[in-house]
């Protein structure tokens, strides 16, 4: 295909994808995926009655509908954007939050904790969100970035492991995980685009020879999941999981930590996990990224979730950035193609949701749309609007 016809091609899906979000998506997530008395977050709305589940919100939910909300204000979307995340950062600061400055798992709707256990996991988009108030309110940002080294400080004091990274919530609990890291990894990149202080640089390089170094398997190239105290992978199949959506989304991160650091490794270790991800991680039936391969690429999971797609677009605006000729066509041809594959989630449904697990028949598994994917729906526009205003 012609460069100037894909250029157009990647133009007109930026464009489509804008416009749904600020037309559709934002303005229902704002008014019923929203509680009316305490302005907190859904889980998720139902896709028949267009309400609000009555379903637990988990903590992660907070942080990435605050997230989305800042960047969709920031991508010209109308609505009262800064009063929705700053409620949201209120009630999720009020509710969420122990003593010690660490995040619960879940609450009801009312604000009482259903799930008090900790999880790594949600402590990284805590540190993600405190970096995107601090980056937008000048007046919350103080308080932002000293809760950010409050809980970055126990999390080193108490969970830093003995060689590198992180434990989970006690020295015995197995499996170790790279997703996890893989949260921390971007919210160290935003708090030092927000504050550039040696601590978040050094971390988020500690992250990435982590993840060259332990994470990625040192003959396939692959990004596996699980593992033990050693950072070994941990036995059996549970230790050969690697997730199609996750080469993508390392692949992305550390390509722009690669760039930023001018460091070549990161960015061929980059190129490769996309290259893993595409070549056997999209079905070729349904034209979408699956779940889970195992470590011989074979698949392990052929359901398709909505991120997994996401990822997949991201990927291939950054590495499309990076490169030239007939690679660069590869990448920009990908973007279309990842932008397909998105398409189908929200084809058929009301304006501004989408069906989250796309099964190996074909068919979409029933149930209402889940908050936690549009964050990362939102990031995928925002660089693929980044990417096509280059063109």
């Amino acid at each position: 295909m012609p460069a100037t016809e894909l250029n157009a091609q990647i133009q007109e899906k930026s464009a489509h994808h804008l416009n749904w979000l600020t037309e559709k998506a934002l303005p229902i997530w704002a008014s019923v995926g929203r509680f009316e008395q305490t302005r907190g977050f859904a889980e998720a709305i139902a896709l028949d009655t267009q309400k609000a589940t009555n379903a637990d919100c988990r903590a992660r939910v907070q942080p990435r509908q605050i997230y989305s909300f800042l960047e969709g204000g920031k991508l010209g979307w109308s609505g009262d954007w800064q009063t929705i995340s700053r409620a949201g950062y209120e009630w999720y600061l009020k509710i969420y939050f122990k003593p010690d400055g660490t995040v619960i798992s879940a609450a009801t709707q009312a604000g009482a904790p259903s799930d008090e256990g900790f999880d790594l996991y949600n402590q990284a988009f805590a540190l993600f969100a405190f970096a995107h108030i601090a980056k937008t309110f000048d007046d919350l940002k103080d308080d932002a970035l000293a809760r950010a080294h409050a809980l970055m400080d126990h999390l080193q004091e108490t969970l830093a492991h003995s060689e590198i990274g992180f434990r989970e919530d006690n020295p015995d609990r197995l499996p170790l995980r790279s997703n996890p890291h893989m949260h921390l990894f971007e919210a160290m990149l935003a708090l030092e685009n927000v504050e550039p202080d040696a601590r978040w640089t050094d971390l988020a390089d500690m992250i990435a020879e982590l993840a060259l170094t332990r994470f990625i398997d040192p003959v396939s190239g692959g990004l596996r999941e699980f593992f033990d105290h050693d950072w070994s992978p941990m036995p059996g199949d549970q230790g050969r999981i690697m997730e199609p959506g996750h080469q993508f989304e390392w692949a992305w991160l550390l390509a722009l930590w690669g760039t930023s650091r001018k460091e070549p490794i990161a960015l061929h270790a980059a190129r490769r996990l996309y290259q893993i991800g595409r070549t056997h991680g999209i079905d070729r039936e349904r034209q979408v990224a699956i779940m889970s391969l195992h470590d011989d690429f074979s698949v392990h999971d052929p359901m398709a979730r909505l991120w997994g797609q996401t990822e997949w677009i991201k990927a291939a605006c950054v590495l499309a950035c990076l490169s030239f000729g007939v690679e660069q066509t590869g990448y920009q041809e990908d973007i279309i193609s990842a932008c397909d594959a998105l398409e189908e989630y929200n084809a058929d449904v009301p304006a501004g949701l989408w069906r989250d697990k796309f099964e190996e028949d074909g068919t979409f598994k029933d149930e209402p749309a889940p908050a936690s994917s549009f964050y990362h729906i939102v990031c995928a526009i925002s660089q693929l609007k980044d990417y096509a205003d280059t063109l």
